[in-house]
């Protein structure tokens, strides 16, 4: 969707000053690290996949989004979650007691001992496809000049730009869908779009951009 989040690429924004990646801590208050511990713990009950849990962030209102921490992002969506899929009602979040007589026996549960084994196998997303790639390494392709009112993974700024095939990853689980509960898969590849082209002259030449795009993205040039 054309929502707040998809800032690539966009002006006025200031630059992006990442902090050493040898000091940089992992969490800067207490509360993200419990946050993140929440949201894996919820997802783990396989109430949503990961891309209905990006497609509900990327919905946060803007003035909510802009003024969001990282995982003030992450915990908003998940108090949206968990009340849409009828884990918790509103009352029990909004005075943080949980009913009397909680049903948890639909509910996967993860636990303590087997969270290194879960998230280090992580969720496979490849899918074995009947049908045969369009594209081929080499090939030149654009992205397709698009504006999804759902969830995407083909950021605004390469829509439109033409770009040449790098790699080609077989069948995935299309992110478009699997956002609104389908599971299905699409052929997806790695699309090498030249900075000139996205960006004109005042771009660096030489300079590329690597962007992961699925077969209904792509039309031939």
């Amino acid at each position: 969707m054309n929502g707040p989040h998809d800032m690539g690429g966009m002006q006025a924004y200031g630059a992006i000053n990442p902090e050493p990646e040898a000091t940089e801590p992992l969490f800067h208050e207490p509360w993200e690290r419990k946050a993140l511990a929440l949201t894996l713990a919820c997802g783990a009950l396989g109430k949503w996949s990961i891309d209905e849990a990006r497609s509900v962030r990327e919905s946060l209102e803007p003035a909510l989004y802009t003024s969001s921490s990282y995982y003030q992002k992450w915990f908003e969506a998940l108090s949206r979650q968990i009340v849409d899929k009828g884990l918790v009602t509103a009352d029990e979040l909004e005075t943080a007691t949980a009913s009397p007589t909680p049903d948890a026996t639909s509910h996967r549960v993860l636990t303590a001992d087997a969270v290194d084994k879960v998230y280090s196998r992580g969720g496979p997303t490849n899918i074995d496809l009947d049908n045969a790639a369009i594209y081929r390494i080499g090939d030149r392709v654009r992205a397709r000049n698009m504006n999804p009112v759902g969830h995407t993974r083909i950021p605004r700024y390469v829509r439109g730009h033409v770009g040449e095939v790098v790699l080609w990853h077989g069948g995935h689980v299309f992110a478009d869908d699997s956002a609104i509960g389908i599971r299905r898969g699409e052929h997806l590849y790695t699309v090498k779009f030249m900075a000139r082209d996205l960006w004109g002259p005042e771009a660096p030449a030489g300079d590329s951009v690597m962007v992961d795009l699925w077969e209904p993205y792509l039309e031939a040039p």
